[in-house]
């Protein structure tokens, strides 16, 4: 299963306690206080990371805890600092407070943090209550608790590229070809059931990097389907590639094309703002170009490249178009 969203319960450690302690040396009669303060609790940072593609290592796990601090020793020795608990997640994952919804913070580079939970203040030792009127104190302090929050992270995958399309349209088949990656296809509908992300390396040494999103239908803003759990990866991809079926025979085209188009409109209207191309899949089971100089017809303004997944065909000149659209 592929993990996109979690709740967790976070708590920073507890700062150590601070002691009472007295120097107890010969020839030494009245030593005095020299108990040392405790070491702060450890903090939790949430880390964005470029290797971590998914939340599935949080699936198990909702609470996490950061390390207490130590105890304050004699000899004024302050107690060691407990560590702080760094959590790896992906690039795009929004950080929100569970209470109020409110979002604190949107990771969206490699190497970000996020401070969530600072650790607990260190306890005072009774050196720290010395003064001139009061030589001998007798009182210490304990630790003060971390922060505790519960947080929900979503997460919004970030590609190059995203691969729109309905059930079975050769997505999938699509991504391993370019990126000569064995992915799960089959000829049913939803075959894929997580997001899929592939990086493309050029001799050049630019990269692409593509996300086959889980097949989208009619009224899938409302939810049917995969719906909503997958339309919002689609917000972070910088240009999108719309896979139609061209040689189906129970599904038109044209009709495809404009429903992926109003799915995306209804859930954003400013997912159609990203540059677009469209990709007319399968021409290999055509016996003629009628179908595709229909839709031409039909969408003139539309870039449209005629292709075949499972040949190769047109795949080239569909790559150096993403390319260039890249690069500008």
């Amino acid at each position: 299963m592929f993990t996109d969203r979690i709740r967790l319960k976070l708590i920073a450690g507890k700062g150590g306690n601070g002691v009472v302690a007295w120097r107890r040396e010969k020839f030494i009669p009245k030593g005095g206080p020299c108990g040392g303060n405790g070491g702060p609790g450890g903090s939790i940072i949430l880390r964005s990371s470029a290797d971590v593609y998914s939340l599935d290592a949080f699936r198990n796990r909702r609470l996490l805890s950061a390390e207490k601090g130590a105890q304050g020793g004699p000899n004024q020795r302050q107690g060691r600092k407990g560590k702080d608990l760094v959590i790896p997640i992906p690039c795009g994952t929004l950080v929100k407070d569970v209470e109020t919804g409110a979002i604190l913070y949107d990771l969206t580079q490699d190497g970000e943090e996020a401070l969530i939970c600072r650790g607990g203040k260190g306890g005072l030792g009774n050196t720290f209550f010395k003064s001139p009127t009061n030589r001998a104190p007798n009182k210490c302090t304990p630790g003060k608790p971390g922060d505790e929050r519960a947080v929900e992270l979503e997460l919004k995958l970030i590609a190059d590229i995203g691969l729109v399309g309905y059930p079975s349209a050769g997505k999938s088949t699509l991504l391993s070809k370019l990126a000569n990656t064995p992915l799960k296809t089959g000829a049913y509908p939803f075959t894929t059931l997580a997001p899929n992300v592939c990086v493309l390396d050029f001799d050049d040494y630019t990269r692409l990097s593509i996300a086959d999103i889980p097949g989208i239908i009619e009224n899938a803003h409302k939810n049917k389907g995969l719906g909503l759990e997958f339309l919002r990866h689609i917000e972070r991809n910088q240009s999108l590639i719309f896979v139609v079926d061209i040689a189906s025979t129970y599904e038109d085209p044209i009709e495809v094309y404009k429903t992926l188009r109003n799915e995306l409109h209804a859930y954003s209207p400013a997912l159609l703002d990203k540059p677009s191309i469209v990709a007319l899949n399968k021409i290999d089971a055509l016996e003629d170009n009628e179908a595709i100089e229909a839709f031409r017809a039909h969408f003139p303004d539309a870039q449209i490249f005629p292709i075949s997944s499972i040949d190769g065909t047109g795949l080239s000149e569909m790559l150096s178009q993403l390319r260039s659209e890249k690069l500008q």
